[in-house]
């Protein structure tokens, strides 16, 4: 199963390569049907639909990634861009904030889900 969202992961990322924005977000979204805890998978998903102008579906690849990873930094900084297009700018201050505090060494405060 690993192979097959590896596979599809490389393809997708190929697509974003050439331009084909479409071909990768559904080789994207496969990837995470696979492996709802795929990190990568969401987080390139996330990039993907917001360079194809889909906001509010970047967000919630955003948020999903903030979710599995919360201690990344690229994961909240990704999120507060995503915000920021959907003119969330209130959501996006608070996500560039947490990205901030990671960047500075030091860790959030994980709610439990």
């Amino acid at each position: 199963m690993d192979s097959e969202k590896d596979t599809l992961f490389d393809d997708a990322t190929g697509d974003i390569a050439v331009g084909e924005l479409g071909a990768a977000i559904e080789k994207y979204r496969r990837c995470v049907e696979i492996d709802p805890d795929f990190f990568d998978g969401w987080h390139a998903l996330g990039m993907a639909l917001m360079k194809n102008g889909q906001y509010p579906e970047a967000i919630e690849a955003g948020l999903r990634s903030t979710q599995l990873d919360p201690q990344n930094q690229i994961a909240w900084t990704s999120l507060s861009l995503f915000y920021v297009r959907n003119h969330q700018i209130k959501e996006a201050e608070a996500a560039g904030a947490k990205a901030r505090i990671l960047s500075w060494g030091g860790k959030l405060k994980v709610e439990p889900s």
